[in-house]
């Protein structure tokens, strides 16, 4: 009998977590949207900041990388180059060397791209659930032009420290991808993969490479006009997108500077900055860097007092 109560009471208790995980994103959304009733205006100026943000920085950075990233998928490079450097991707991070073409581009253009290019990757079956997990895992970095000249130069107003920023976040980035290669993988199917390599290594691998673009042009079949408007459309739609996360970004930070809750998280993650020899007026640049980066960036260069070598 106590048996079927205590029973029945975890039963109940789990319903109703069930029902708080349900019903919590409607309450935010409620709350989120009271809020923006309430201050209209500084929820503007949040907008406006976020717009601002994404017309003068991301879309004409993204846009042109989006664009040719995508004809060149088209026109079966990323299948040429995925042959071409599979010797070298696979033994250091176990991917395909298809991965080579997404980790240059992240590298040069910056996030979102890595992430949107190891999307089509998965979509077009050159890699599988893992291999992409593993690979956007490195991939989704930022770019020089940002690190270099948004936030040492725009945001820190110390070009000097770009380099320094540049060193940190690359050899992060490589770092953790020779980790992930562990990821999910026993070491049998490791080396597995790597034969696998070898066995292509001893036939001519530049043709190797060239019959994998030929196949993969065919297989596409757009013509030219009809592959660069759809690329055109695409890359744009993107954009669009990442532009609307960064404005509602930047008016949820906005409310909730407003309303104090960014305090009470300051003052928790405050004591986490302390023990690492961090300065605990970080702690706001570290809340709005977690919800959008550039947001955080801006915020950490205008706190006054404090080092550069904490900001970096």
């Amino acid at each position: 009998m106590k048996k079927t109560k205590f029973t029945e009471r975890i039963k109940n208790m789990n319903i109703d977590r069930k029902m708080f995980i349900f019903y919590l994103p409607a309450i935010i959304a409620v709350l989120i949207t009271i809020s923006l009733v309430l201050y209209p205006k500084e929820a503007f100026e949040a907008s406006i900041n976020g717009l601002a943000i994404w017309w003068n920085i991301v879309f004409p950075a993204l846009l042109p990388f989006f664009i040719f990233s995508q004809v060149l998928i088209g026109l079966g490079v990323v299948h040429f180059l995925g042959v071409l450097l599979e010797p070298i991707m696979r033994p250091l991070f176990n991917v395909p060397g298809s991965g080579s073409f997404v980790m240059a581009m992240g590298l040069a253009s910056g996030f979102p791209l890595g992430a949107v290019l190891t999307t089509k990757l998965r979509k077009d079956n050159l890699c599988d659930k893992t291999e992409a997990e593993r690979l956007l895992s490195f991939v989704n970095t930022a770019d020089p032009l940002f690190m270099f000249g948004a936030v040492a130069v725009g945001m820190l107003h110390q070009p000097e420290a770009g380099l320094t920023i540049a060193a940190a976040h690359y050899l992060s980035s490589v770092s953790l991808g020779l980790i992930m290669r562990f990821y999910k993988s026993r070491g049998t199917k490791i080396s597995g993969r790597i034969a696998e390599t070898k066995k292509k290594l001893q036939k001519n691998i530049f043709r190797q490479a060239l019959t994998a673009l030929i196949k993969a042009r065919e297989k596409d079949g757009r013509p030219i006009g009809k592959l660069l408007g759809d690329t055109v459309r695409d890359s744009i739609n993107t954009l669009l997108l990442i532009g609307g996360f960064i404005i509602l970004f930047s008016v949820i930070m906005s409310i909730l500077n407003l309303i104090g809750n960014t305090e009470y998280l300051a003052l928790c993650i405050s004591w986490l900055l302390a023990p690492l020899g961090l300065d605990v007026k970080l702690a706001p640049a570290l809340i709005n860097g977690f919800m959008e980066i550039d947001l955080g960036c801006q915020v950490a260069g205008t706190i006054p007092h404090i080092s550069m070598e904490q900001k970096i």
